[in-house]
C-alpha cells in the first residue's frame, strides 16, 4: 500500500493544484492561529477547485466542537486533525453533529516531548473515535524530533500513524524506512516562503516518498 501525503498549510488554488498534480493524497487547511491560517470562507473557495475524492483535512487546537463542526460544513472538510489538549468526549461529541451516513475521519496528533510516552500511550488506549495518530515536533516548528528515541515507545500502537515535523525531500526517505508509517504530513519543507509551496519541493517530496517505499 502506498504511503498516504499530505501536503498542509494549503493558502491558495495554485499551491493547491500544484500539489494534486505532485501526487498528494490529501491537502490541509489550518484554522488555529498561525501565520499559514485561513478561514473557512477562504478554504471553502480554494476546496471548489479540488477533485471530489481529494481528503480535504481542518487543522484545530483546542477550539469549541460548534466551531470545528461548523467550518467542516461551511469549508467542505472530509477529515478534521486535532492538535491540542481535545478529549475522547469531545470527539465523541464531534461524531454526533454529523448528519446520518456521514462520516468525518479524526487525526490525533500527539506532540513528541517529556510527556510523549504517557500522552501517546493514553491516546492509543482511550481515544477510541480516531482514525489515525499524528506525531510532531510542535505546532509549526519546522524541527524533526528524536526519531530513535520514540520508535520504541511505539510498542502499543494500534492507529494508523503519520509522522510529520520538519519533513522534507531530503530526510523523508529516512523517516519512512524508520516509521513504515501509514502516512506522513509536510508543510515549510515545501515551501518557498510560509505560506507559499515550491513545485519543485513538492515533486521532490512525493518522489523521495515512493522511491523509500520500494526499498
Amino acid at each position: 500500500m502506498q504511503t498516504w501525503i499530505k501536503i498542509c498549510a494549503t493558502t491558495g488554488v495554485d499551491d493547491a493544484l500544484a500539489s494534486i498534480e505532485a501526487g498528494a493524497n490529501a491537502l490541509g487547511f489550518v484554522f488555529a492561529p498561525s501565520k499559514r491560517q485561513v478561514s473557512a470562507e477562504q478554504a471553502a473557495k480554494i476546496i471548489t477547485h479540488l477533485p471530489a475524492e481529494m481528503e480535504r483535512v481542518g487543522v484545530f487546537s483546542d477550539d469549541p466542537v460548534e466551531r470545528v463542526a461548523a467550518v467542516v460544513e461551511q469549508a467542505g472538510l472530509t477529515t478534521v486533525q486535532l492538535h491540542g489538549e481535545e478529549t475522547p468526549a469531545f470527539i465523541e461529541d464531534l461524531a454526533a453533529r454529523w448528519s446520518r451516513g456521514r462520516r468525518v475521519r479524526v487525526i490525533k496528533t500527539v506532540l513528541v516531548n517529556e510527556h510523549f510516552a504517557a500522552r501517546f500511550t493514553r491516546v492509543c488506549e482511550d481515544y477510541s473515535g480516531i482514525d489515525s495518530i499524528l506525531l510532531d515536533a510542535g505546532a509549526g516548528s519546522g524541527r524533526t524530533f528524536d526519531w530513535d528515541a520514540v520508535r520504541h515507545l511505539l510498542g502499543k500502537f494500534r492507529k494508523r500513524l503519520i509522522v510529520a515535523g520538519g519533513l522534507n525531500p531530503d530526510n523523508v526517505g529516512e523517516a519512512i524506512r524508520k516509521f513504515a508509517p501509514w502516512g506522513v504530513d509536510v508543510v515549510s519543507g515545501v515551501e518557498r516562503e510560509p505560506g507559499r509551496k515550491d513545485p519543485a519541493k513538492l515533486k521532490a517530496f512525493v518522489a523521495a516518498v515512493r522511491k523509500a517505499e520500494q526499498s
